[in-house]
């Protein structure tokens, strides 16, 4: 069997991070020996050479792929990314080139799964209340009311890959799902065992809401003021999507004024937080700095993912992680 032409072409930083020496070695056994590796801007200067590339490795600081990044690969006939969301570099020039693309987007869904399947059961056990006080009367009065996971309802905002996850994970728990998801058929909410509803509905129903919808035009404030005041008391909002998707002048507004429901926000709008913003100033907020997604050795999971692909590629077999490039209108921004 003939190798594969591949190149590495991303952030100098994201390369090691995603592509460490195992994965290498893995893509080692696909490739027409050891593929090079291209910054970004070399390749899109022209100072690599990509004219018998037909793969390109990649992640997060991938060019834009435009006409003029594609006349420098002509064989290019595949991208497999190894980071998540694709809309930062995919073009109409690649689409119609008809280039392949395949995202790690599902491998990069395990941690933020992790992440908002933790902070759901801390938000259902009123953790984050336990932490704003050492009194013994104070730890009374929260505890008696802890509601539990069993029979507590969970609301989802976007049943996408992380979404998906999420439901897996949570099941066993006995709580209730409901879920918003505009694109989500009815038949793939039973089989995940979520009954779906409008947003008006969720916020007012759930003990804890947890976005996982996309940022995109459709998206932008979908989660109002009126959404959050409706939520019940004691309830907990978290946010690992985008911090745009939620308006950020209503989120401020309605904390302030409801301090019995409880935030936990893994992405802000604006993204970082000026250290003077008003909301970090709020006890019911908990700030974490974009750490939900793939960090540290996590990343490495993608790269693996992107291996596995170059050896489906290698042996003429379908891709298992294609991304549909026909619906990036309502795909993750990165």
């Amino acid at each position: 069997m003939t190798g594969l032409r591949a190149a590495y072409v991303l952030g100098a930083g994201a390369f090691e991070q995603i592509y460490g020496p195992a994965e290498r070695a893995q893509v080692r056994r696909w490739t027409d020996g050891e593929p090079p590796f291209l910054t970004a801007e070399e390749a899109s200067g022209g100072i690599g050479a990509l004219e018998d590339v037909e793969v390109v490795l990649s992640g997060w600081g991938a060019p834009v792929m435009d006409e003029a990044f594609l006349a420098r690969a002509p064989r290019l006939r595949a991208v497999l990314y190894g980071a998540g969301a694709v809309r930062g570099f995919v073009t109409d020039a690649l689409v119609e080139r008809g280039v392949v693309v395949s995202s790690a987007v599902s491998g990069n869904a395990v941690p933020v799964a992790d992440y908002t399947v933790a902070a759901v059961y801390f938000s259902l056990k009123r953790v984050w209340s336990f932490l704003r006080t050492s009194d013994p009367a104070g730890e009374a009065a929260v505890l008696a009311q802890v509601p539990g996971t069993y029979g507590a309802t969970v609301g989802l905002v976007g049943l996408g890959e992380v979404g998906r996850q999420v439901c897996h994970r949570l099941q066993p728990s006995g709580v209730q799902l409901l879920a918003h998801d505009p694109y989500l058929p009815e038949a793939v909410a039973r089989e995940l065992g979520v009954r779906l509803v409008g947003l008006d509905e969720l916020f007012a129903a759930c003990d804890v809401v947890s976005v996982h919808a996309p940022l995109h035009e459709g998206t932008r404030g979908m989660i109002t003021a009126e959404h959050l005041a409706a939520m019940p008391a004691g309830a907990t909002l978290l946010n690992t999507a985008r911090g745009a998707v939620i308006d950020p002048d209503g989120l401020l507004r309605v904390l302030t004024e409801r301090p019995d429901l409880q935030a936990v926000l893994d992405v802000t709008e604006p993204e970082p937080l000026p250290p003077d913003a008003p909301l970090r100033a709020l006890p019911n907020v908990v700030l974490t700095p974009h750490v939900a997604g793939s960090l540290g050795r996590e990343c490495r999971r993608m790269g693996a993912m992107m291996a596995e692909e170059l050896g489906r590629l290698a042996h003429g077999e379908p891709l298992r992680w294609p991304v549909d490039l026909s619906r990036l209108d309502v795909a993750a921004t990165p």
